[in-house]
């Protein structure tokens, strides 16, 4: 059973490829006995990408359920902006690049809804949801996230590397946040129900402080 997985490292995340003829039952439990042996290449908050198609919406779900459970992102959407550049871009001067990129991390997607669990929002640039980011639900952008409700999921600020990106939420609560490189969780103890926190890189750690609307 071993061989039925095969696990591809990549440098924003892990690209998992599956034996010919192997049943749905047969991955999900190789999976399972993968991430229950303590692997190496599932740490908290990587993101898994499974070929799109290849398994039935049902079945997607299930394993993002079982990632999930272990810390872990799902996706079926194998991209890779500003990290895989074309031989166009490699070409670009530098400042031409950075210039692009900074423009690009400052454009806003607006969510107005809330984030269920099992739901997932990836934007290149900055991420304002107008709603809730509930258990279980994603929020990937290149730039900041700013969520004007309750924050439970998964939340990774500067994708990309930005690490000036911050997250902001009037409960700021996540089973995980990442921003940039780093990752930690919210601190046990609120600081207020009713203020407003935000999360931001300072000596090269992730701090949590409360912020005015």
């Amino acid at each position: 059973m071993s061989d039925i997985v095969t696990i591809k490292g990549l440098k924003y995340g892990l690209q998992l490829t599956f034996a010919k003829g192997a049943s749905f039952d047969d991955v999900q439990a190789n999976l399972l006995e993968k991430l229950q042996s303590g692997n190496g290449f599932f740490i908290r908050g990587t993101t898994v990408f499974v070929p799109k198609g290849y398994f039935a919406e049902e079945q997607n779900e299930a394993l993002r359920r079982m990632f999930h459970r272990h810390g872990m992102l799902f996706s079926t959407e194998l991209k890779r902006p500003n990290l895989a550049p074309s031989s166009r871009d490699i070409n670009k001067a530098p400042a031409q690049k950075f210039k692009e990129s900074v423009e690009e991390a400052q454009k806003m997607m607006v969510i107005n809804r809330t984030v269920r669990g099992g739901q997932e929002v990836k934007a290149n640039c900055s991420v304002l949801i107008c709603g809730n980011v509930n258990p279980g639900a994603q929020v990937i952008a290149g730039g900041s996230i700013d969520i004007r409700g309750t924050c439970r999921g998964f939340v990774h600020a500067g994708a990309f590397g930005d690490k000036t990106a911050c997250v902001v939420a009037d409960r700021l609560m996540p089973a995980q946040i990442r921003i940039a490189d780093l990752v930690a969780r919210a601190p046990d103890e609120d600081i207020k129900a009713s203020q407003a926190e935000r999360a931001m890189i300072k000596d090269n750690m992730i701090i949590f402080e409360p912020v005015a609307r």
